[in-house]
């Protein structure tokens, strides 16, 4: 891992691999096998390889079809030889039939991830119009478990009726206890419509600090700036970013 540089926002990607049938073994085995690869990458500063649930935000099925890759870079160089060049990405590649990357920079970040802050520093300025991705993540307390599954869950459901959601994804580090829910929205009006005005939502916010729900917990914005491959065969951000180019 290598010192991040000061006062430069932090370049994010995020990505997302569909693995083949009949490989499905191979995937869940790379949760294990692939930190030490990472752990080597050149100007990788910050990542995390988590599993996936069925659906559009937080399950308690697990997907072993698609997993994630989460990692913050000491330049946009570092992530180009990463993606492009790495052998451990032309092994992913020979694995799967698909795979999605969004690069982002952090707009706003708080809270902790395994007591780090990865998405520090963010933008100066951030863009006026465009897209917006959210990312949200927490160590849930096992006592306060039965709680947030139900109320998870309802909130996940509420996800399918919400406008200008673009894409969403359930991931977690362990099933349950160490989630993260990743969505794009058309515009911060459209996120905030959900986030501020969806009742099942604003429940779940409630109930988080009333009932202790979090050990460890983390919420963040990007400005995402460019997709690159399919996601479920498309690229769900192609259009939205060429039109704001």
């Amino acid at each position: 891992m290598q010192t991040p540089e000061p006062n430069a926002a932090r370049l994010t990607t995020l990505t997302l691999f569909g693995i083949r049938k009949g490989h499905m073994r191979w995937g869940l085995a790379q949760m294990g096998t692939s930190p030490p690869l990472l752990n080597q990458v050149p100007g990788l500063l910050f990542y995390k390889l988590m599993g996936s649930g069925k659906g559009k935000a937080f399950s308690i099925l697990p997907d072993f079809g698609r997993y994630g890759l989460l990692c913050t870079w000491e330049s946009e160089a570092a992530a180009n030889a990463f993606l492009y060049d790495s052998e451990l990405m032309q092994t992913y590649r020979q694995h799967t039939y698909e795979t999605w990357t969004l690069r982002m920079y952090p707009l706003q970040s708080h809270g902790y991830w395994d007591k780090k802050t990865p998405f520090e520093p963010v933008l100066a300025a951030p863009p006026a119009v465009g897209p917006v991705a959210v990312l949200t993540r927490a160590s849930v307390n096992w006592l306060a478990l039965p709680g947030f599954l139900r109320f998870g869950l309802q909130t996940t459901k509420a996800l399918d009726q919400a406008e200008g959601l673009l894409c969403s994804i359930g991931l977690g580090e362990l099933p349950l206890v160490r989630q993260a829910t990743f969505s794009v929205w058309e515009s911060v009006e459209a996120m905030k419509a959900y986030a501020y005005r969806q009742r099942s939502h604003q429940e779940v916010i409630k109930r988080t600090r009333l009932e202790n729900w979090y050990s460890e917990e983390l919420f963040a914005r990007f400005a995402p700036v460019a997709s690159e491959g399919t996601w479920h065969g498309a690229d769900p951000l192609g259009q939205v970013l060429s039109a704001k180019a």
